[in-house]
């Protein structure tokens, strides 16, 4: 894989450019950002510290070719770019994994297919680009009107840590689909795979100024993305208490948003469930990417009938997840992303303990080959107080509460009881139960005897503090379009005079 050039081959990836209107580019400040590595606690990567000048020179970049050469090409001509960026993206998968895996802290073979489906979903948007149409309305026998699907204009696209490459493309996938420029932002924790995404889709010929990338930190390059006025659209993903502060700095210019925030997911399993399909999904929903997920099934809601049987197994079954290295194909769960979040967590398990009863794990591995990484061990809770923080907030780490039920009515008020509402599971063999749990949980996405299948298809964000508006599916590119309305008037007879001005 050619790579952008980068020095310290005997240490840290030192990226020293940002991508501004097809350029590699120093920053304007000469400061840096050390992202961490997550297996060891060192250093990872180096990249350029941008700072609002950045943030408005990429605006600028994106904004001249939205009005130039992007504007100049059909809506197949984009979509035939995006499927060429598809395609690189999938020749180079393997380096790539390897590349996030590193800088997330995420097992290799997770990130794996998650980079091989990154492309995925930038084929299902590059199909899309020249399907998005308008309407033709017939107003009155004389009078008819079509509508136009036009480009929001310049969107930025702020990303987290947990998965950089597949996250970014539920967002650039249908922003330059519907004819839009893009400045991505990557995450100060992990994020460098971006620097690639702007290499590979410079070399497969998008126009400069299509695809920008400016890394800094979220507090300087935050605001200056949200207050910026050429800046037409933002689309988020990460905290609430993030996205309330863009909602509030971009207040002024009326910015389209799309929010993806977190989340506190109850998994919810009924004495009638096929319980072996439930027990191997609630293990893999609590600890998946190391806990690191906005849709992790946190809260395990249990029938009292089978709630200490399976609690058992639960434990069992946890002791057996192996926490390791990312590079090694045997680990289950990786390190936390970094030594903050990893306090975070550390500080939540700690109030766990003098709120519940702690049944498994609750430290870091024995393992002494992981040294002075970022590691936890995967945590369960039992007994715990419905209202503890354990129980209603995002910790982002493998922490995972156990709380029981006695009936269909509890089980809701205790899906619904969190300010949260993204991904909900129900395992029940009644199907009539499923279907009355998935209309009365507040959730944008509910599972039934399965555990969020995300999928390119399928329309995807929450309820609450956990968002506003929708990624993937069908809609989600005419989120960034804005309809423009166009009447004509083809009648025989000219226009009535309404103030009868001729009679006077």
């Amino acid at each position: 894989m050619t790579t952008i050039p980068w020095g310290g081959m005997n240490g840290p990836r030192t990226y020293e450019h940002l991508l501004i209107g097809g350029t590699w580019r120093d920053a304007y400040g000469d400061g840096a950002i050390e992202m961490p590595d997550p297996a060891t606690g060192g250093v990872f990567a180096v990249v350029p510290a941008g700072d609002e000048r950045d943030v408005d020179a990429a605006v600028r970049a994106a904004r001249a070719a939205l009005d130039g050469p992007w504007a100049a090409l059909t809506s197949s001509q984009r979509g035939t770019l995006l499927y060429a960026l598809a395609e690189r993206i999938a020749a180079e998968a393997p380096e790539l994994a390897k590349l996030e895996s590193a800088d997330t802290g995420r097992p290799l073979r997770d990130v794996s297919g998650e980079v091989a489906r990154t492309a995925d979903w930038l084929r299902f948007f590059a199909g899309m680009a020249d399907k998005v149409v308008g309407r033709s309305i017939e107003v009155t026998g004389d009078m008819s009107a079509y509508t136009i699907p036009q480009p929001v204009g310049v969107v930025a696209a702020i990303i987290p840590s947990n998965s950089p490459l597949n996250l970014t493309s539920w967002k650039l996938g249908p922003a330059l689909a519907a004819g839009n420029t893009i400045v991505l932002k990557p995450s100060e924790v992990a994020g460098v795979s971006l620097l690639e995404l702007g290499r590979l889709a410079c070399e497969v010929g998008f126009p400069p100024g299509v695809v920008n990338v400016v890394t800094g930190t979220g507090p300087v390059v935050g605001p200056a993305i949200a207050a910026h006025p050429g800046i037409d659209k933002i689309s988020f993903t990460g905290s609430a208490e993030a996205a309330q502060a863009i909602m509030a700095a971009s207040s002024s210019t009326l910015k389209r948003l799309t929010l993806e925030c977190g989340g506190k997911s109850p998994n919810i399993v009924f004495d009638d469930a096929d319980l072996e399909s439930a027990l191997n999904m609630a293990v893999f929903a609590a600890f998946k990417s190391s806990g690191q997920s906005c849709s992790l099934g946190s809260r395990l809601l249990l029938h009292n009938a089978i709630r200490e049987e399976f609690t058992a197994e639960l434990v069992r079954r946890t002791a057996l997840v192996r926490v390791g290295r990312p590079l090694d194909p045997t680990s289950d769960i990786g390190p936390q992303a970094s030594a903050a979040q990893l306090a975070k967590t550390t500080r939540y398990i700690e109030s766990g303990k003098a709120s519940a009863s702690l049944a498994f794990g609750g430290g870091t591995p024995p393992d002494e080959d992981l040294g002075r990484g970022f590691y936890v061990q995967p945590t369960v809770f039992v007994d715990v107080d419905p209202t503890s923080a354990i129980a209603q907030e995002e910790i982002f780490g493998p922490v995972l509460s156990v709380l029981g039920f006695d009936d269909e009515a509890q089980a809701r008020r205790l899906a619904n009881s969190t300010r949260y509402g993204l991904t909900a599971a129900v395992w029940t063999r009644d199907l009539g139960r499923a279907h009355r749990m998935a209309r009365g949980i507040e959730a944008g996405l509910v599972t039934l005897n399965c555990y969020r299948p995300v999928s390119w298809m399928l329309p995807y964000g929450g309820m609450k503090l956990s968002g506003l508006g929708r990624e993937n599916g069908v809609d989600a590119i005419y989120d960034y379009t804005e309809p423009k309305t166009v009447v004509y008037h083809h009648g025989p007879e000219p226009l009535a005079d309404p103030y009868r001005l001729l009679d006077r």
